[in-house]
C-alpha cells in the first residue's frame, strides 16, 4: 500500500492494551518478535506485564511496517548507552519513535525529527505529592503548593509528563537532573521549558503538547524543531 507520509508532522498513536485480547492478533504480535524480545517477555513474573510487553512489541513493530512499507517482523532495534532505542534496520535515521506504556495504555510518537519523546501515566494511580520536592525544580514545586490542593494531583501529572517526554526525546536518561529544568505551563498557552546552566539547551528549539486521550491518562509529547512548529496529531489505533 506504500509508505505513510509523516511529512513534517509529528504522529501519536495509542492504543488500549488492555482491550487486545483476540488471540490471533496476540499470535501474530508474538510471531513479530526477535529473539531477545522474546526472551525479554518471559521474564516477566506478572502475566500483566508480559501482556503489556507483548502489546507494546507489537504495535511499534506494526506501526513501523506501515510507516516504512516494510514487514515488521524484518525491523531491527540499537539502544544507546543510555538504553534509548531507535531503528538500526531498515535504513535507521528515516524515521524517529519514542514509546510509552502506563496502566491500560501504549502510545507510540513518530517523527522525521531524530529528537522526539512521548510520556504517558495513569493519574489515578495514588500517588505522593511530595515527590515534587525530590524530582522537580524548585520552581515547580513551589508552584505546585501554591495551587488549591484539589488541583495538585492533574497539575503533578501535568509536570511529570513534560518532564519524562523531554528527558526521553534527549535519550540521556537521568544523566539529565531533573531540577536542572523547568516546565512552564501559562494560562492558555502551549507548555514551554527553562534550563539551569548546567544544562546546555536552547529553550526556543523544543514543541511541547499535552493531552488527555482519557479522564485518567495524561499523556505529553516533546520534539525538537528544525524551522517552523510541527503539527502534532494524537489517534487511536484499532488493533485488528
Amino acid at each position: 500500500m506504500g509508505a505513510v507520509d509523516l511529512g513534517e508532522d509529528v504522529h501519536l498513536w495509542y492504543v488500549f492494551s488492555d482491550e487486545v485480547r483476540e488471540a490471533g492478533i496476540l499470535e501474530r504480535f508474538a510471531a513479530l518478535m526477535a529473539p531477545e524480545e522474546r526472551a525479554r517477555h518471559d521474564r516477566f513474573v506478572f502475566e500483566k506485564d508480559r501482556h503489556q510487553f507483548l502489546v507494546t512489541r507489537g504495535v511499534i513493530r506494526t506501526l513501523i511496517g506501515r510507516y516504512l512499507d516494510v514487514d515488521p517482523a524484518g525491523c531491527a532495534f540499537v539502544a544507546n548507552e543510555y538504553g534509548r532505542p531507535s531503528l538500526s534496520h531498515p535504513a535507521g535515521g528515516t524515521l524517529a519513535f519514542n514509546i510509552s506504556h502506563t496502566n491500560g495504555m501504549v502510545v507510540c510518537a513518530l517523527a522525521r525529527e531524530p529528537e522526539i519523546g512521548v510520556d504517558v501515566e495513569d493519574a489515578s494511580r495514588a500517588i505522593g505529592l511530595e515527590l515534587a520536592r525530590r524530582f522537580f525544580s524548585a520552581d515547580e514545586a513551589d508552584a505546585l503548593e501554591a495551587l488549591p490542593e484539589d488541583e495538585r494531583p492533574a497539575r503533578f501529572f501535568e509536570y511529570w509528563t513534560l518532564k519524562e517526554a523531554y528527558i526521553k526525546a534527549r535519550g540521556m536518561g537521568l544523566s539529565l537532573p531533573l531540577d536542572g529544568f523547568s516546565m512552564q505551563l501559562p494560562a492558555g498557552g502551549p507548555p514551554g521549558i527553562r534550563f539551569a546552566t548546567t544544562i546546555d539547551d536552547a529553550a526556543g528549539t523544543w514543541q511541547f503538547a499535552q493531552f488527555r486521550p482519557t479522564p485518567r491518562h495524561h499523556l505529553a509529547v516533546a520534539v525538537r524543531r528544525r524551522g517552523g512548529e510541527r503539527a502534532i496529531r494524537l489517534r487511536e489505533l484499532r488493533v485488528e
